[in-house]
């Protein structure tokens, strides 16, 4: 599965992180948003390339963004975290809802980067560039 995400984003790098440290099963692959391996994959599934509101999952043929990625994420990683699509209870107009206020927000709240995370040297195999 690869992981599509907005590498300038404070909220979004820590994110990231949080996933590396619980995907024990090396489930996830990364690549910013803005990096060349990012843009050829929006360009490919036609989605904006200029514009990094949602996180993007790529699960072979599927593509999920907004709560959907982030549920799908979630579950991915076994233990409590496997109850997570429970949360599909919820329309998915309110979720994005939730999803895109927050979105909307993030770079005031966590503050932005000048420029993509640079991954620790023992995740740098699971980032593509």
């Amino acid at each position: 599965m690869l992981l599509l995400f907005d590498g300038v984003c404070n909220l979004c790098n820590g994110f990231v992180q949080w996933v590396i440290v619980r995907d024990k099963k090396g489930v996830f692959k990364f690549a910013a948003l803005q990096s060349e391996t990012g843009q050829q994959e929006l360009k490919k599934l036609g989605k904006n390339t200029e514009t990094f509101d949602s996180v993007v999952l790529i699960a072979g043929s599927k593509v999920l963004t907004q709560s959907d990625a982030a549920i799908e994420i979630a579950a991915q990683l076994g233990g409590i975290w496997s109850l997570s699509p429970m949360l599909r209870v919820f329309p998915r107009f309110l979720r994005n809802a939730v999803y895109n206020w927050v979105a909307r927000n993030r770079y005031r709240w966590f503050g932005k980067r000048e420029q993509c995370m640079l991954p620790r040297p023992e995740w740098k195999d699971r980032f593509l560039t």
